[in-house]
């Protein structure tokens, strides 16, 4: 199936910021614990979608680079945020779970850093750009595709913050909540049209 032609078209900064803002509102787990952890991956594994996005300490410098800080997780009833650090054997298993589509945008350098913490092969990754532009989307960054599919505005705010530091800020989870819950979205929307 073909994108609609009226999602077919380029889509100015002006016309995203005229959308409404919308931030995810429900509930956000920040994972720390063993315990929280099982929590979460009970959730996680009930599910058959779940959006995917990691979060980096940004650099400043050429041939600095950091470790993913941030793995986000949203199902149909939360959002998870955990460290992969900490949590990477348990993040691997969710990426090669067969039965769970992790959708994201952008995600081939996410998944390149997580390797690097810990080996696994994905299983049922959709990167909605990727397929976004396999329809003839020009425009494939999870906020122009949220503003054409979903209607509504990501803001920007807290992108380049320290995610690597010990405690987020309610700015930095609500951000990262964001990115998740939206993937979530639009790979729904996206399998609605028949477009995944």
């Amino acid at each position: 199936m073909a994108i609609p032609a009226e999602l077919l078209r380029r889509v100015s900064r002006e016309e995203v910021n005229a959308l409404p803002i919308q931030r995810y509102e429900g509930p956000v787990h920040v994972v720390n614990t063993a315990g929280e952890l099982a929590s979460a991956m009970s959730d996680l594994r009930m599910e058959t979608v779940v959006g995917f996005d990691t979060e980096t300490r940004p650099s400043f410098r050429a041939g600095e680079s950091y470790p993913p800080s941030l793995a986000q997780l949203a199902t149909a009833r939360a959002v998870y945020l955990l460290r992969p650090e900490t949590f990477a054997a348990q993040l691997a298993e969710l990426l090669a779970e067969e039965h769970i589509v992790k959708a994201g945008v952008g995600l081939a350098d996410d998944l390149k850093a997580l390797k690097k913490l810990v080996a696994f092969e994905e299983k049922l990754v959709v990167d909605l750009g990727i397929a976004a532009k396999r329809h003839g989307l020009e425009q494939s960054g999870v906020r122009n595709l949220a503003g054409l599919f979903l209607g509504f505005r990501i803001p920007k705010g807290a992108k380049t913050s320290n995610w690597s530091r010990p405690r987020l800020t309610q700015q930095q989870i609500v951000y990262a909540a964001t990115d998740a819950w939206a993937c979530r979205e639009l790979y729904l929307r996206f399998r609605e049209l028949g477009l995944v």
